[in-house]
């Protein structure tokens, strides 16, 4: 037994709510929302039952609106390391270190002698 109701939609063309509606429904996809009577009831249902979600937790926008920043940032920081390089970089052993030369030691006693003269 089907129980069908039938109601007139009405839509104000000089309204600015109404006309952004009215292109909504011209615009929308008709293999997804065959009659317009779908696309209304998903509206409906989701505008009321939003509205019962933020008047028992009043936090709930700002929390989508929290969760919508960090989706980007994570989804920036992901694209970002695509690019970088994988694993660690490659181990290069640090250049062999000459022992000073007798030369060298000369030179750096004369300028610790130095430096002790003031």
């Amino acid at each position: 037994m089907k129980q069908i109701y039938t109601t007139t939609l009405r839509l104000n063309l000089t309204d600015e709510d109404d006309r952004r509606a009215y292109e909504h429904l011209q615009r929308m996809d008709k293999k997804q929302y065959r009659p317009y009577s779908k696309a209304i009831v998903i509206a409906i249902n989701d505008h009321f039952e939003r509205q019962a979600r933020l008047a028992s937790d009043p936090y709930l926008e700002t929390r989508e609106k929290e969760d919508a920043f960090l989706r980007q940032v994570t989804e920036a920081i992901e694209q970002g390391l695509r690019f970088a390089p994988v694993g660690m970089l490659p181990y290069t052993p640090p250049a062999t270190v000459e022992t000073p030369s007798a030369e060298d030691d000369e030179n750096i006693s004369a300028a610790l002698d130095f430096a002790d003269s003031f």
